[in-house]
């Protein structure tokens, strides 16, 4: 069963082969994905290596965590849930705070479905939608 790691504190830009290579010095068996602004396409701090065992994992965050990275001490640690974890006093998401209805959202997820659009151009097929209402609305 593969683990997934949180791996934070990157910096915004950074060679993505030395990364790699950084956790193929660990062990084979660990892919790693890094999280972008939708707008300006830098990273945002953070991304996500899936390893393909438990001890596998465990080394990687032995060997890595705190290890320099681009100029940043590297973060890395297991990742959870966001159903998972444990509401803190101001938490906007604690039981009873006030918030939208629960919708069963996939926070992460290793399948890709290749049906749902891209969500980074949501905001844009929104515009288009309401240019094209527009138009509708000027015939």
């Amino acid at each position: 069963m593969s683990v997934r790691l949180y791996v934070g504190n990157l910096p915004q830009t950074f060679d993505a082969k030395e990364l790699e290579a950084l956790f193929t010095g660990v062990g084979e068996g660990v892919r790693f994905k890094t999280v972008n602004d939708r707008e300006t396409g830098l990273c945002r701090g953070f991304g996500f290596a899936n390893v393909d065992d438990q001890k596998l994992a465990e080394a990687v965050i032995a060997q890595l965590n705190g290890k320099e990275f681009g100029g940043n001490s590297l973060r890395i640690e297991i990742s959870e849930r966001r159903d998972s974890r444990t509401a803190t006093p101001g938490d906007r998401r604690a039981p009873g705070a006030s918030q939208r209805p629960a919708v069963n959202k996939v926070v992460h997820a290793d399948e890709v479905d290749s049906q749902a659009p891209d969500p980074r151009w949501a905001g844009e097929l929104a515009k288009l939608k309401q240019l094209l209402d527009s138009q509708k609305a000027a015939v």
